[in-house]
């Protein structure tokens, strides 16, 4: 092999020796990795200019691409880039987007609106995304709610009515449900015997015995049950009462237990205890006319208002 060549197949050095043998190799960087290393510092200078990147003085340096939106004040303002105000205004084109679409739904009856095939589609998707933001926290994102804490809004059993006008009066002002503590003013036998009466009325396993005592204390002055509950067990729409004969529960976990008995006592423990925490924040001044009527729809779609 000629010299030139063995010359041309030896890695050059960097021309440093230690200890008279140990050197260190000369090996550049691929050149197309050099360009593309330089490639990259060109763009983040470029885009530490077009948008805020690093702290300057009290602040930082703002970039050079602005966004204008409308606040929730209905103030115009403009703003260096950053995700908020991108957000903002996103808000602002779905908003203007949709304003023809609302200005229908205010125009038209709660009727007229379920009627019409044109709006169904903006019903579905407005709704949801209103009822997602606004409802889901506690209804859960399908309307199922939570047992013991909101109200199922797809089983088609309405607390305080199921139409159009109940539903839209419910958004609009809320509700704040009640059941006094009974443990204060009856006695453990009796509770007992309540909660196997209105075992009882679902077909739940009971006592025969202590469910006969309990309709006769149901219906009678020292429990008065049926002053809000009603004679016939049905429950009073006008005060949001529950029915107890559908086998439908909100407050009392009785589908989570296994056994008769559990079930039973499920029911006793809501006696027992009462209820103050049947809340809900009115949604007037929060969400617009439009906003609420559109809700109203969705919502009694979930169900099967009626």
């Amino acid at each position: 092999m000629s010299e030139q060549k063995l010359q041309s197949q030896t890695v050059q050095t960097t021309g440093h020796a230690w200890d008279g043998d140990l050197q260190e190799y000369n090996n550049p960087l691929p050149v197309w990795w050099v360009y593309t290393f330089y490639v990259t510092v060109v763009f983040a200078l470029v885009y530490w200019t077009i948008y805020p990147s690093w702290p300057f003085g009290k602040g930082w340096i703002g970039g050079l691409s602005n966004i204008t939106y409308v606040n929730s004040n209905g103030e115009t303002k403009t703003h260096s880039w950053n995700t908020r105000a991108l957000l903002l205004e996103d808000m602002n084109r779905a908003a203007i987007a949709q304003k023809p679409y609302f200005d229908k739904v205010a125009a038209m009856s709660y009727a007229q609106v379920a009627k019409d095939p044109d709006m169904n589609g903006f019903i579905l998707s407005a709704g949801k995304a209103l009822f997602s933001d606004n409802c889901a926290p506690c209804h859960q994102a399908g309307g199922q709610g939570v047992v013991g804490f909101f109200p199922n809004l797809t089983d088609d059993d309405w607390l305080y009515g199921g139409s159009f006008d109940k539903i839209h009066e419910t958004i609009t002002g809320g509700r704040h449900g009640y059941m006094p503590t009974f443990s204060e003013v009856l006695s453990p036998e009796q509770i007992d015997q309540l909660a196997n009466y209105v075992a009882s009325l679902s077909g739940i396993g009971h006592d025969a015995t202590r469910a006969a005592a309990g309709n006769a204390l149901f219906h009678s002055e020292t429990a008065a049950c049926y002053y809000c509950h009603g004679a016939d067990a049905k429950g009073r729409k006008e005060i949001g009462s529950a029915n107890l004969t559908d086998n439908i529960w909100l407050w009392a976990n009785v589908p989570a237990a296994s056994s008769a008995e559990g079930k039973v006592a499920a029911i006793r423990s809501v006696i027992a205890s009462g209820l103050n925490k049947g809340v809900m924040p009115a949604w007037a001044g929060r969400l617009s006319p439009e906003q609420i009527k559109v809700l109203t729809v969705y919502v009694h779609e979930l169900g099967g208002g009626q």
